[in-house]
Formats: structure tokens, sequence, C-alpha cells
């Protein structure tokens, strides 16, 4: 009996996929304009992320204030932060103007920030 709870489990997972996963139906995300502004040099990724001490620690103490404000969603207590030589790149989406002023606020009240770029994307969907 248990084999065939699990043979039934594994044929009808797939079929579920969409819905338990959270995925829209109808809806595929194309991130295409994006991934080809990340291929210029001019953009910062997370691999531009400095090595130095003190842009570790930057970074490290927004990204805990950001998971500490719990009236921020999800995307924005997890949008990419970039440190180098003391300024602070901020990129991703958020879901409203208040939250990316609330993330750009909280970032250059951290100690050893000299800058902050604010790059965040109020999402539209």
């Amino acid at each position: 009996m248990r084999m065939l709870t699990l043979a039934v489990l594994a044929l009808a997972l797939p079929l579920a996929t969409p819905y338990w996963a959270g995925a829209e139906a109808g809806h595929d995300a194309d991130n295409t304009g994006k991934n080809v502004r990340d291929r210029d040099d001019r953009t910062l990724t997370p691999m531009d992320q400095s090595n130095k001490k003190e842009d570790l620690d930057v970074t490290a103490s927004i990204r805990r204030a950001l998971m500490d404000d719990e009236a921020l969603s999800t995307n924005a207590r997890n949008v990419k932060i970039i440190t180098r030589d003391g300024v602070v790149t901020l990129r991703g989406p958020v879901e409203s103007e208040k939250e990316k002023v609330a993330i750009a606020r909280t970032a250059q009240s951290v100690a050893g920030v000299r800058r902050v770029d604010n790059q965040l994307e109020i999402d539209e969907q």
C-alpha cells in the first residue's frame, strides 16, 4: 500500500508544481532586459562586493537591519547590497516608494557608509 501511495504522489506532484511553488498560471518570468543590463560593466552586481573588512561589515550591518525590519516585504529584505570603499549600491525590486526610501535610509544610517547609490526598482506587478 505504501508503494502505491508513493507512486501516486510521484505522478501527481509534477502536475501540482505551479501551485505549490507559488507560480501564477500563464505568467512567465522574463528577465531578459535585466540580464542584458547586468552584463554591462557599468552595472554593479554582488560579484563586485569589496572584500575589505570595513566594506563586508557595512554590508552585513545593513543586511541585519533589513532582516530585523518586519515592516519590509520579502523582496525588500532580499535586495542586493554591494559596498565598495564605503559606497553602498542598492539594487533589486521593492513593493513601494516607501520601502525604497526606508531601505536607503537604513543603509545611510550604518557607520562607515560614505554614500548610498539607490538603484532599487518599484515592482509594478
